[in-house]
């Protein structure tokens, strides 16, 4: 029988076993070692159902579309499940938190550009009102609320684009790298995260002292940028998206730094060699203040030396702005010659979730007159392919980690002026991949500019019950996802 994880929806399937884990195919589910963890989310066997159709049925019938405990107004002390006790109805309440959850997003920009020096009162002014607006008895107007998560979207874009000008002025214009994702001989500290900042401090400390530093993750972007690249033993990348990093950190004996999300609860294997820094904080694992890696800088000392690993896959980054529009009269030939069909933006927050799979398929059935752009974790799932190129225009070009989804704006808004078009109108489709609070600022920041017809997965936003659900996909043609081929072939028109 196959057992569900009821947090993550991972399928243990006996029949597959999990090899990754050491588990062999054949192996059932009441034979696994009780330390056993699930290998998407990491939690352990008592968080597993058996998979059967009624039992899925039955959790379903029991999702409530309202839960509200903020106040000491709330229904017998626990919380409003139906309605609330202050009058407020259901689609409010979701609302509130779509609009704390971009709020959220905004504010994890913001303390990256406060990071180098950069500040917005507009925007800090915006965050103020936002969180008060959720506030019991504050608002209850759906159509208000609505309105004031399209004002976050502008907010969030406007911080993107206050954190790409901090990071450009900081360290320089991105330009196109490879990067060797594997280790080099020698000690090694990997870092997580989205901290530049603290990134750059670690190789001023670590510079000269034999130890390569490797990025994972979200700092893949890193490699990009002059200021960072400089620095020679800035080696390469280990592991993929941030859900691997247990199986990743475990995989190489070396010092790990997490200076931001996506942290996740350390396994003992490597507890004692973690390190966080800036707003994450991990219990049972030492935090850094002030930047001083002496710590981190010893630990890998102590650790010694990774093998070389042989046959490195190659991983391409650092495509900003100015590097692709500096196609942009090639890119215009292309399309009006009928080289170019079309333009996919394809990426956002990575999810462990089986459904992601969606995304991978989707970009290895695209048309080979098609060109790719992407950002944020979502971009694991195929940036290891081989697209090739277009009379020298890559099918498939990196523009950063979701910190630089403006840089996807501003090419947009771009191209949307060397064509002569409105936005919606351009050769150019959007399949976003949802995962977190930062996705939702940047789903509000595409929708304040009025982007149509988005498809989005691999599942919908957990805030959206069916009447938000139901605004989007009027307002604004936003699609679930189905099945790649068929989505292929309705973008296509086919």
């Amino acid at each position: 029988m196959k057992y569900r994880c009821v947090v993550c929806d991972y399928i243990y399937d006996p029949e597959k076993g999990d090899p990754d884990s050491g588990i062999e195919p054949g192996t059932e589910f009441e034979d696994l070692p009780d330390e056993w963890l699930c290998p998407l989310c990491g939690v352990g066997k008592d968080q597993f159902v058996p998979e059967e159709e009624e039992t899925v049925k039955e959790e379903k019938k029991k999702a409530l579309d309202m839960f509200c405990y903020q106040c000491s107004q709330t229904a017998r002390g626990t919380g409003c499940t139906t309605v609330g006790v202050c009058g407020k109805q259901p689609t409010v309440a979701r609302l509130q938190d779509n609009l704390l959850f971009a709020i959220k997003g905004i504010s994890a920009y913001l303390y990256h550009a406060r990071e180098l020096g950069y500040t917005d009162d507009e925007v800090s002014a915006f965050l103020e009102e936002g969180f008060f607006s959720t506030l019991t008895n504050v608002n209850f107007d759906a159509h208000k609320l609505i309105e004031m998560s399209l004002k976050a979207g502008e907010m969030n874009t406007k911080t993107m684009q206050l954190l790409k000008k901090a990071h450009i002025e900081t360290y320089g214009e991105p330009v196109p790298t490879e990067v060797p994702v594997g280790a080099f001989k020698g000690p090694g500290i990997l870092v997580t995260g989205h901290s530049l900042k603290n990134l750059e401090d670690l190789l001023i400390q670590t510079e000269g002292k034999g130890i390569n530093v490797y990025t994972h993750s979200e700092m893949l972007p890193a490699h990009g940028y002059p200021g960072l690249k400089k620095y020679k033993h800035l080696v390469g990348q280990l592991g993929g998206p941030w859900f691997d990093q247990k199986k990743t950190f475990a995989k190489y004996p070396v010092a790990i730094l997490g200076t931001s999300n996506c942290v996740l609860l350390p396994k003992d294997e490597y507890k004692e060699r973690m390190f966080t820094s800036g707003v994450a904080e991990l219990p049972e694992v030492q935090h850094i203040e002030n930047n001083d890696f002496t710590p981190v800088i010893e630990k890998s000392l102590e650790l010694g030396n990774l093998e070389d690993e042989p046959n490195k896959k190659i991983l391409s980054t650092g495509f900003g702005a100015s590097t692709v529009l500096s196609l942009a009269p090639k890119i215009k030939e292309l399309v009006e010659a009928g080289k170019i069909k079309r333009f996919f933006l394809v990426g956002g927050c990575d999810s462990p979730l089986p459904q992601a799979e969606y995304y991978t398929k989707f970009v290895e059935k695209l048309p080979e007159d098609t060109v790719v752009l992407t950002l944020a974790c979502g971009k694991y799932r195929f940036n290891e392919m081989d697209l090739g190129d277009i009379e020298g225009v890559p099918r498939l070009i990196d523009l950063g980690q979701c910190n630089d989804a403006i840089v996807a704006v501003d090419i947009a808004v771009a191209l949307s002026e060397l064509f002569g078009l409105e936005l919606n109108d351009l050769p150019l489709t959007i399949i976003l991949s949802w995962m977190e609070q930062k996705a939702a600022a940047i789903l509000w920041s595409l929708l304040s500019l009025n982007i149509k017809g988005m498809y989005i997965g691999p599942i919908l936003p957990g805030w959206a019950n069916e009447d938000i659900i139901n605004y989007l996909v009027t307002t604004y043609d936003l699609k679930p996802i189905g099945d790649p081929e068929e989505d292929i072939k309705a973008i296509m028109g086919e």
